[in-house]
Order: C-alpha cells, then structure tokens, then sequence
C-alpha cells in the first residue's frame, strides 16, 4: 500500500486506490469506480500543511495532468491543466510574452491547489490568486463534468475557493497580463520603524512585504515594484540562494539542538549576516525563491486597519514561545470569493513557522487564540483546529458556500475527516489520515 506525505511531512494517508490520470475521460473513470463509501481527493504539490488532500480510500494524483492549454493575448486570459505547477505555468506563459498579475514567494504549487486554498501573494491592488479565475471545468462525483463561469453566479465563486470539496477541477482559465519586469529591494530596518510606516510602505511599492526575526529589533523588508521592460538585468545568483538555505537549515538545526535559551543568540547572529540586496528580472524570477528548509506554518487574515495592532500582540506570543523562525506580514486586496481568506475586506495576512523537526501545534494554537479578537481568518492550506461553527462567524456568505457545496456533492464524497469537521464539525475531530507531530530530535 502506498503512503503520501505532503511537504513538511506533517500529514500522510495510506490510499487503498491511487489514480495519476492524462485525461479528462481517465478523471471521470476513476471517479465512476469509486464506491459509494469511498472518500476522493486530489493532491497536487503537496504543499498544504493540514490534511486537506488526505484519503485513506481513493487519491487523485494530477502530477501528469498538466499543460497549457490554449493562450488568447487580446482577451489576456490563458487556460491550464489543473495540475500544472505555476513554475511550469509561468515559463509557459513567457513563451508568450505574457505573465500572472501576482504570485507568492513559492511557485512549486499545482494551479488547482493554489487557487482551492485561497493562495495568495501580497501586494494591495492583488487580491489572492482565485480571483483571477475567469473560467473553469470540474469533475462532480458521478463523473460528469461542469463548466463555471462569472454568469453562474454563487456556483462560479464558490468553485474559485473551494478546497476542492464541489468535485475534482481540471482545467482552468486565468486573466493574465503582458509579460513584465520587477525591481526587488531586500533590506533591513528596525522593526518598530517599520510598523510606523507601513501605510506609506503600502502607498509608496506594489508589494511589500516583511519578516521580524524573534528576539531581534530587525525586520527584513522586501519591495517589488515594476519596471521599465528596458532595465537591464539584475539576477539573484543561484549559489547564495543555496547558500543561505544551507545556513538557514544549519541554523534551525543548532537551534533544535540546542536549550531553547540560545534561540535568541541564534537569531541575532543570523540577522547580523544579512546585507541589503537588489534584483530586476522577469515577474515571475522575482516573485519566486527557493525555500528548502522544511518548516510548519500557520497563517492568518485580519483587516488590514488592524494589522499593525495584531502583530504587535502577536509578537508578544512568539517571544514567549522562544520561536525561531520569522513572523511574515504581507498585505491582500478583498475580493468576494465566498470562503476566500481576504473575502469583503482589504488584509493583511500574518504567518507564524516552525523548524519541521519541532513541535507546533501548542505555539500555533496560541497564536490563533491571539490573533481571534481579530476576527482572524486562517489560511487553508496552513495548519489550524477551526470548525464549522468558528467559519459559519468569521465569513457572512457561509452558508451561500454550504448551500452550493451540497448542491455538487450530496453525499459528501470530497470530504475527508478534516474537511468533514470544518464544513460540519466542531474543529477539534480526529482524522483519517495520520497528522504527524515533530519532536525536539
């Protein structure tokens, strides 16, 4: 029997029934031989921290059900194979001068998990990624297929964000743009500095973004903005990005190591080595780093009036944890995506990680209970122990999700353990699928 883990090694299944379909017709067979009882998910990159594509029974694997499809550059939208990366998606698209509006700092993503989970890069004018979704195919439990567009209303947003509970999302059309170029700006500043000015930090770059190192005054800000197509070239070369992984990873080792008195020593030493840097290249080199250290992460939307108010509480929790691994702030536009992280308000999203190698559950916890005045939203591809009663608060067109998930999938086919609690469930169920917890080894 096979076993899948995902990418932190925090959540794993033993499927009795593992399909890797090249086509549309080989979803729909793998979807009619599915019993009754069975459970179906879709895995993609593996790159969500809960057991969101876990199955004990039936597992879909898209890995070889990837390509672009069709590119229209007058009406600037382009279709793709769910499965497809967004590297791979990006390459593509520059083959044709075009580009995504946005992206995160991590493209190993498929395209139908990134768009499920409410992906998101940060920038104000970006809302998450979903919402550049202009049309897309799905796959319903009895095998029969659906085509979503903005003129099927509720269905259309809630197919957007959906963590693939309405039916298995194959293909999938995006707005895209003329291929442009960005200018990054990587530096250092104290932190309470940089909280004091993150309105014009907001007004002045089209994305910005930072990280505070615990039991530092230090932030590492980063700015993209874009640039004249002419600017010349001005790379990141591959052997510091490797270099710093390297040191990163030996780091957070020492530290695992070690008592937890010496993370702030580590963190000091680390933030000292840190030099300003600058980059320009094509969006999509800019957008995305390498990020070969293992960790787990939780990740929270709160308005974005509010933002510097949460992460100053915030901060206070992850000292007293003695974490090692940054805090990140990056700001969303809202959107109306029914149970999208940034739905009906402007966000700003604050990510709390972990070293793979230790415990999380307590510290992440502790945050969410932080950051709950707040009316924080967590992301879903990022651990958290929320239930349907918590999500029935935090968004107003709940039920408008519910009612149309019920409407695709009656039998609740697309639900395993940890989706059944978050649609039904009071948060705090036990899962199908093994959710590994690290120790301090």
């Amino acid at each position: 029997m096979m076993e899948w883990s995902n990418w932190s090694g925090s959540a794993t299944c033993q499927p009795s029934s593992v399909h890797y379909p090249r086509t549309l017709a080989d979803i729909q067979r793998a979807l009619r031989a599915a019993g009754p009882e069975d459970t179906v998910r879709v895995v993609g990159a593996g790159h969500s921290f809960p057991p969101v594509a876990t199955s004990d029974d039936v597992l879909l694997s898209l890995e070889e059900y990837t390509g672009l499809v069709d590119v229209d550059p007058d009406a600037g939208t382009a279709t793709v194979r769910a499965g497809t990366s967004l590297h791979d998606l990006n390459r593509a698209l520059a083959e044709h001068d075009l580009a995504m509006e946005n992206l995160g700092d991590i493209d190993k993503q498929s395209v139908a998990g990134a768009l499920a989970t409410g992906t998101h890069g940060t920038g104000d004018e970006f809302g998450v990624i979903a919402t550049t979704v202009e049309r897309l195919r799905l796959v319903t439990a009895d095998g029969g297929t659906r085509e979503l567009t903005p003129d099927d209303g509720d269905a259309f947003r809630a197919a957007c964000v959906s963590l693939g509970t309405l039916g298995v999302v194959t293909e999938v059309t995006l707005s895209v743009r003329p291929a442009y170029k960005l200018a990054e700006h990587n530096f250092t500043a104290p932190i309470d500095e940089v909280l004091a000015d993150v309105d014009r930090y907001r007004a002045e770059h089209d994305h910005f973004e930072f990280w505070w190192f615990p039991h530092t005054g230090t932030a590492w800000v980063k700015t993209l903005n874009e640039v004249d197509p002419d600017t010349p070239d001005e790379p990141t070369p591959a052997y510091e990005e490797r270099l710093e992984n390297l040191a990163w990873e030996g780091i957070c080792r020492l530290g695992t190591a070690l008592p937890r008195a010496a993370t702030p020593y580590l963190n000091r030493a680390t933030v000292a080595t840190f030099d300003e840097h600058h980059a320009v290249g094509p969006s999509h080199e800019v957008y995305a780093t390498e990020r070969d250290v293992r960790f787990n992460e939780s990740e929270f939307g709160v308005p974005a009036d509010d933002a510097v108010d949460a992460f100053r509480d915030l901060r206070e929790t992850v000292l007293e944890h003695r974490v090692q691994f940054p805090v990140e702030f990056r700001t969303v536009a809202g959107d109306d995506l029914p149970i999208s992280p940034a739905y009906g308000r402007d966000s700003v999203f604050l990510a709390c990680h972990t070293f793979h190698r230790k415990p999380y559950r307590e510290f992440l916890e502790d945050c969410a209970a932080t950051l709950e005045p707040y009316d924080a939203r967590p992301h879903w591809g990022k651990h958290h122990w929320y239930g349907a009663d918590d999500f029935a608060d935090l968004y107003p067109e709940w039920e408008t999700f519910q009612r149309v998930r019920r409407e695709f999938d009656p039998e609740g086919q697309f639900l395993n353990d940890h989706l059944a609690d978050v649609f039904e469930g009071d948060g705090d169920a036990v899962t199908d699928s093994t959710v590994a917890t690290a120790t301090d080894d």
